[in-house]
């Protein structure tokens, strides 16, 4: 999950949007643990989210803010045997505890682990059918360069979700105040040059929007 402290506005030419980094805390190893209570795979509905993103075996897939690889397990297991997952965290602590948990799963052929930072998760051009971003947007420092240097790393039909945690109350996930409005998070993916393709409901505690790259 991401670092990140109060960054400068970004000023932008007469006629532009004016963009400001948002205040981003970085999420600390020792408490992965939280992240994973028993009901999160009940109201998290992976699966589903999965398939909004039409991940399937073979899909070349990224989870960024992968965290602790909670996530990741669940996309290996739906893109292989012959799929590829990229594990990306600004973290080093957590790539180590990925890189772990991926071996005693059996998927450490599966996941390749990336340490990317604020504004550029470092993956290759083109490579990507689907990325994912669940429940670590609050911790982007920059998120408009980094949703412009992913929309870099997609294939022309591919996929992005990004799921938060709404502000209505209720559930689990950070403080109030550290919640992100899907209004912002749309207004950040426009600025980067994605398009909106849905804003789903299913989930109960979350939403989830789903951007594309726009066609050249």
């Amino acid at each position: 999950m991401r670092a990140g402290t109060l960054a400068l506005m970004v000023l932008l030419l007469p006629g532009t949007v004016v963009l400001t980094a948002q205040h981003a805390r970085l999420f600390p190893p020792e408490d992965l643990g939280l992240l994973e209570g028993p009901d999160r795979d009940a109201y998290q509905r992976p699966d589903q989210i999965m398939d909004v993103l039409q991940i399937g075996e073979g899909s070349v897939v990224a989870d960024l803010g992968a965290g602790g690889g909670w996530f990741t397990v669940r996309l290996a297991r739906r893109v292989r045997p012959n799929g590829r997952v990229y594990a990306e965290d600004v973290q080093s602590e957590m790539i180590d505890a990925i890189n772990r948990r991926m071996a005693r799963e059996g998927l450490d052929k599966l996941v390749v682990t990336v340490l990317g930072n604020a504004v550029d998760p470092k993956l290759l051009p083109g490579s990507l059918d689907a990325a994912l971003m669940v429940d670590a947007y609050h911790e982007f420092e920059q998120p408009v360069m980094l949703l412009r240097n992913l929309a870099r790393a997609m294939k022309p039909s591919g996929l992005i979700g990004i799921v938060n945690y709404k502000k209505d109350g209720g559930g689990p996930g950070p403080p109030m105040e550290q919640r992100v409005d899907p209004e912002k998070v749309i207004a950040d993916a426009q600025a980067a040059g994605l398009v909106l393709r849905k804003h789903e409901t299913f989930l109960r505690y979350q939403y989830m929007l789903t951007f594309g790259v726009p066609p050249k």
